[in-house]
Order: C-alpha cells, then sequence, then structure tokens
C-alpha cells in the first residue's frame, strides 16, 4: 500500500515521515488554506535533503508559473491539481515532475470514467476525494465498478479506523491512500503517533 501523507508544514515532520517509509508526503500551496506552507519551510532544506519519499505540492487552479516556479524552488517530485486545471496545463506539466490530479466526488457523480477521460493522456495518477459538501467519505463502490485505467489514490476523511476498509477495498489501480485531518493534531501538524499506527497497519 502506497501512503501519502498531506497538509506538512515541519521539516522534522517530514524527517519522521521518511523514517516510516511513507512514499508521497505533500505540502500545501494554496494561500487560503489552513495547511499553507507559506514561510515555515524552507526552500533550500526542503530541495537540499535527500528524502526516499517524492515531494508533492497541492495546488488549486493555480498560475503556471507559481507551479513552476514551486517545483524549482522546493524540488518537488509530484504536482498536485486540486482545482479545475486544463489537461493543457497537465500536459505541460507532465513533461517536469509527475502529475496527481483530483477529483471530488459527491451523490451527483455517476459516471467516473467519463470523469477522468479528458485526462487519461496528460497526467500520472488520479486522487478521488470527497467534496467539501459531502460529510463523511463518498461511497468507494462507484469506484469499484469504473474501469479507470490509472494509478488512483483514495482520500477523503481517512484515518486508523479505516484500515480494515482499505485492505477489503478491491480495483486493479487501486495505487495508494491520501491521509491528512484525521491524523493531525492541528491543521499541519500530524499527530505521529496516529501516522506510526496507520503505516504499521499495512505491514
Amino acid at each position: 500500500m502506497n501512503i501519502k501523507v498531506c497538509g506538512i508544514t515541519e521539516l522534522k515532520q517530514m524527517q519522521q515521515l521518511d523514517a516510516l517509509n511513507v512514499e508521497f508526503v505533500g505540502m500545501d500551496f494554496q494561500s487560503d488554506s489552513p495547511r499553507f506552507i507559506g514561510e515555515k519551510l524552507a526552500k533550500n532544506d526542503i530541495k537540499k535533503a535527500d528524502f526516499d519519499f517524492k515531494k508533492v505540492g497541492i495546488f488549486f487552479n493555480p498560475e503556471m508559473i507559481e507551479v513552476l516556479d514551486a517545483i524549482d524552488d522546493y524540488g518537488l517530485d509530484v504536482v498536485q491539481l486540486n482545482g479545475h486545471e486544463t489537461t493543457e496545463m497537465c500536459e505541460d506539466l507532465s513533461s517536469e515532475v509527475e502529475v496527481i490530479k483530483a477529483f471530488n466526488i459527491d451523490k451527483n457523480t455517476k459516471d467516473i470514467d467519463a470523469l477522468v477521460a479528458p485526462y487519461d493522456a496528460v497526467c500520472d495518477y488520479y486522487l478521488f476525494d470527497t467534496s467539501e459538501d459531502n460529510a463523511g467519505q463518498f461511497d468507494w463502490n462507484i469506484l469499484a465498478k469504473a474501469k479507470i485505467e490509472k494509478p488512483f489514490f483514495l482520500s477523503g476523511g481517512i484515518g486508523v479506523d479505516d484500515i480494515a476498509k482499505i485492505k477489503a477495498f478491491k480495483h486493479p489501480d487501486f495505487y495508494g491512500v491520501n491521509v491528512n485531518s484525521k491524523l493531525e493534531k492541528e491543521p499541519g501538524v500530524k499527530d505521529m503517533a496516529l501516522v506510526l499506527k496507520f503505516t504499521h497497519g499495512f505491514k
């Protein structure tokens, strides 16, 4: 199971996550987010660090130059696009780094394959998250019925209590889980005991 921990704002916690052998660590570049990295992480510290995980920059409807600057400043390996970014932007970025295109799923989402089809040729992974107006997790069964045909992450309110549910979920392209708020002490600060418990649940 590939584990992606997002919303990190402290270098020490990135080092701890590296020791836990998680595969992806995300930094939030959305200025209105409570987990916005701002000046909390020094660019050179992150760029020069010898982490084994992939560094992910998370963006919402960014300008292209903003993403390119962040890739260069922080040495990003992956960008995650959470907004309504065009296929053209995804394609341009995919020549620089790996690209995760995120989709919010709600009760009105009927056809996953139609939703992702425009992005099939221009990104590396999908991420399926709970929409803001949908309390709790979305019904993962909608993914089980879809072809998708690209590695994807499950996201949205996932925590330690969901380990058994994650293990029971089956899809040939299910690649990993994205965790954030359920493993936090406060926005941007993870409860490392919970992260440890979560990662050990898949060993």
